[in-house]
This record gives C-alpha cells, sequence and structure tokens, in this order.
C-alpha cells in the first residue's frame, strides 16, 4: 500500500517502468524522423499546397500524392484527433536545397523491414520479439514513450532481419495508416476525441511518478481516475492515463482568447474547461467561417438563433463572451451563456456545455475533459 503520494519508502531503488499503451486509437503522432520515412512512388505530382473539399481525409489526401498519413499530419502540425474542414489549406511538400550527392546504393524500401501491429501488441513486445531495444523501435518510428499504436499500423524494424515481419517475409510499403474521419459541416460532433491509455501500478510507484513518465500534469491523473491528492494507490491498481491533445498555434491563440474573456468575467477553471472542451469540439478551436446551417465560428453560434451577425460570431472575442454570457453577455436576454444556467457549477462538463450548445450530440463534449484541464493549466 501506498500512503505517501508524492516520496514512497522504497522509491530511491524502484526502477520506474514506462506506461504501457493499449489504447488502439491514436492521438497525437509525432513527427516522424528520418529513419521512420518510408520510400514510395507519388501517385502524381505532389503540389505544395492542398484546399481540402468535402469527403476529403488525411489518409485519403496522402494516398492520392503518394505520401504518408503521418508525413502530412507533421507537415501541418495536425494529430490523428485533429480535424480538417472544406476550404482548408494543408502543405504537403517542403522546399528544401539539392541533397549532396551521394553513393549509389540499394533502394531504402528494400533495406527497412517493417511489422504491422496486431491487437495487443506493445512497442515494448515488438522490439523483444525481435531483439531490439524498445528505444529503438521508438527512435525508427519517431514515438515516444506515451505513444499509442494500434492494429494495422506498420512498425519500422531498424537493423532487423527482412524475414522478421509479422507475415514471416518481407514486406511492401503498408497503405497508409487510417485516420479519424474529417468533420462535416452539417455534423461537427461527429470528430473523434482522445482515447485513454491505462497503466498498471508497480511497487514504489505514485501518482508523481506516473504522471511524470507519462508526461502529464498530477491533476490531470487525478481527474481521469476519480481521486484526490490524499488517495492511496497499490501495487496491481490500473490506472487509466488520459491522451491529451496537443494545441497547434491557430489552437492555441484561440484558447488563450477563451481563458482571458473568461477570467475577465470571473470564471473559474471548471468554466474554463467547459469552454474549451465546447469549442474543440464545436470547430476544433479553429475560427471556422462555415458550419452546420449558419453556424460559425469557434462555438458554432447561429446568426439565425440570436447569437448575432455574421462578423460578431466569427469575432473570437465576442464570440467568448457570449458563451460565458453573465454580466458581460453581449446578447443579454436573447441568448444564454454558461454563467446564466442556475446551478452549473454542479453539473458534468459534457452537461453543462451541451446547456449552451444545446447540440444534437450532447455526449461527445466529455471526451475533451482531459485535454482541457492540462490546457487550461498550460495557458493560465
Amino acid at each position: 500500500m501506498t500512503l505517501n503520494l508524492a516520496s514512497p519508502a522504497d522509491a530511491a531503488t524502484i526502477v520506474k517502468k514506462p506506461v504501457k499503451v493499449k489504447s488502439t486509437l491514436p492521438a497525437v503522432v509525432p513527427a516522424p524522423t528520418p529513419s521512420a520515412a518510408v520510400s514510395r512512388a507519388p501517385a502524381r505530382a505532389v503540389p505544395t499546397q492542398y484546399v481540402v473539399v468535402e469527403g476529403d481525409t488525411i489518409s485519403g489526401i496522402g494516398g492520392r500524392f503518394g505520401l504518408s498519413t503521418a508525413s502530412v499530419l507533421a507537415l501541418n502540425g495536425l494529430g490523428w484527433s485533429s480535424m480538417i474542414f472544406p476550404g482548408q489549406k494543408l502543405t504537403l511538400t517542403v522546399h528544401a536545397a539539392p541533397p549532396a550527392a551521394v553513393p549509389a546504393r540499394k533502394p531504402v524500401a528494400a533495406e527497412i523491414t517493417r511489422y504491422k501491429v496486431k491487437s495487443g501488441d506493445t512497442i515494448s513486445g515488438i522490439a523483444a520479439a525481435h531483439g531490439l531495444t524498445t528505444a529503438a523501435v521508438l527512435s525508427a518510428n519517431g514515438l515516444g514513450r506515451a505513444s499509442i499504436i494500434f492494429p494495422g499500423q506498420a512498425i519500422v524494424l531498424p537493423n532487423a532481419a527482412p524475414a522478421a515481419t509479422s507475415t514471416g517475409a518481407s514486406a511492401p510499403a503498408p497503405a497508409a495508416a487510417p485516420a479519424p474521419a474529417p468533420v462535416k459541416a452539417a455534423a461537427p460532433a461527429a470528430a473523434p476525441g482522445p482515447a485513454p491509455s491505462s497503466y498498471t501500478i508497480a511497487r514504489g510507484d505514485t501518482i508523481t511518478t506516473v504522471a511524470a513518465t507519462a508526461g502529464l500534469p498530477v491533476q490531470a491523473i487525478l481527474d481521469a481516475n476519480g481521486l484526490g491528492w490524499s488517495s492511496i494507490i497499490y501495487p496491481g491498481q490500473v490506472l487509466k492515463i488520459p491522451t491529451i491533445t496537443r494545441l497547434t498555434a491557430e489552437m492555441r491563440g484561440n484558447a488563450q482568447i477563451i481563458v482571458a474573456v473568461g477570467r475577465r468575467a470571473g470564471v473559474s477553471d471548471r468554466g474554463l474547461v467547459v469552454a474549451l472542451a465546447a469549442a474543440a469540439q464545436e470547430s476544433g478551436l479553429r475560427n471556422v467561417q462555415y458550419g452546420d446551417r449558419d453556424s460559425l465560428g469557434l462555438f458554432q453560434q447561429r446568426p439565425s438563433a440570436g447569437w448575432g451577425s455574421a462578423d460578431q460570431v466569427l469575432d473570437p472575442v465576442r464570440a467568448s463572451r457570449a458563451f460565458f454570457g453573465g454580466a458581460d453577455n453581449p446578447n443579454r436576454g436573447v441568448t444564454r451563456g454558461l454563467l446564466d444556467i442556475r446551478g452549473w457549477e454542479s453539473l458534468t462538463v459534457t452537461q453543462a456545455a451541451q446547456a449552451v450548445q444545446i447540440s444534437a450530440y450532447p455526449n461527445h463534449y466529455a471526451k475533451w475533459e482531459a485535454s482541457a484541464r492540462v490546457w487550461v493549466a498550460e495557458l493560465d
């Protein structure tokens, strides 16, 4: 039994094991390292930029131009849980100086061995099965200790024998890993959110060390497991490890506006979490100029429902004031903000967000709660 979360008696002699990733859904894809790049012939000339159209997915766009899904995500600062929208511009190529001449060698594809992930696989297990270190496999694939792998994903095995693939023979370059379905204007709530992984407590562990291993704030681990600072953890206990969606520059700028407006209105941290979760679900924290019917902006507010003119709902500051409501509500008496809802503090995050948004997808806000809590801590 571990009674002191900060400093167990035998913490100094225990080597912490890394968080085992069991989730099958990717959350954030780190930029691939050069060793993880896979050579493939493009199906057509690759443009510098591509404008998203209705029905596009990242994997579909990548496949069309012979690019990997991971490289398209990395070039645009996106993760597996990111949303794309019609009209959005994606970068597909980066201009670079011609490489220096190198001695002729056989094609890279012939030298790279890949393993197709199966259900239940872990990076450490894959590495051990092929006589490799976990660190080498992580590095070769541009992954971190907290990265998520999923069935069907192709993992590069550095310096492994060609026959050591999941099929027993050298495999051709795999098809691009599936990306989350794009959010259509008619149903923005359909975007997938972060998926949790888990960690089994070992002797000597504390919440602090688990959080540090996962790269998350202690409060995020506590919240994900319904624990408090005085809670007791014990060996064998399984903790949920929430996977956090990382903010792009655009998302961070809009999140900072929401937090600043909320603070000026006297909104608590919990209220900021509600607002950020709502904006993440409605627009991906992007000030989009389209949506369901006449919905626009960060919170997909509708001019026809009294939230303001099109220009007004596309103003992030005004849209945030309208979401929070209260004494600073620019639509007082017409629309109801969070502070106008009696007893909102006792509601769950998704219930509070739905009370303001009145969405056709009332349960989808919850999947952004863990990320929103981390964002508040980062931005405040």
